[in-house]
């Protein structure tokens, strides 16, 4: 049988309610991956990130650093030049983003599969034989066998 959830299983005053979210968004790893190898601009930034407004970068960029994830360089010429930056603590992320790709290389194509089944009608993804589904759901047998 499965054990019952612990409605207190989540310390109120665990630290992870200070994590930074913004690290799973939409954007956030991908700009992390852009200034991977160096500082850039947001121009620079613009480019690989073709399908996100300047607004919306520019929010993602502000969250990075009030996290503490990249720096903004502003430098006083003309016209203005500003740039962003990987912080150490940025670039620890780089591990993380890493393993995610590497995850999603893998299981993309039972995730997608997982997903037009379930569009198609709610029918589970037909197992993989690994006793995972093509959803990653592991099955067995029932909770009351």
């Amino acid at each position: 049988m499965t054990m019952r959830l612990d409605a207190d299983m989540f310390d109120p005053m665990c630290p992870s309610s200070a994590l930074p979210f913004q690290v799973g968004d939409k954007w956030t790893g991908m700009v992390v991956r852009c200034l991977e190898h160096g500082p850039r601009r947001f121009g620079e930034l613009r480019a690989p990130l073709r399908t996100v407004t300047p607004k919306v970068l520019t929010e993602t960029l502000r969250a990075m650093e009030r996290d503490g994830l990249v720096t903004r360089t502003a430098y006083e010429e003309n016209p203005p030049r500003v740039e962003y930056a990987l912080t150490p603590l940025g670039r620890s992320l780089l591990t993380l983003i890493e393993a995610a790709r590497v995850w999603t290389r893998e299981h993309l194509p039972d995730l997608l599969a997982a997903r037009v089944a379930y569009d198609a009608g709610g029918a589970p993804a037909a197992p993989t034989g690994s006793g995972v589904s093509a959803a990653g759901v592991v099955s067995g047998p029932p909770d009351n066998a």
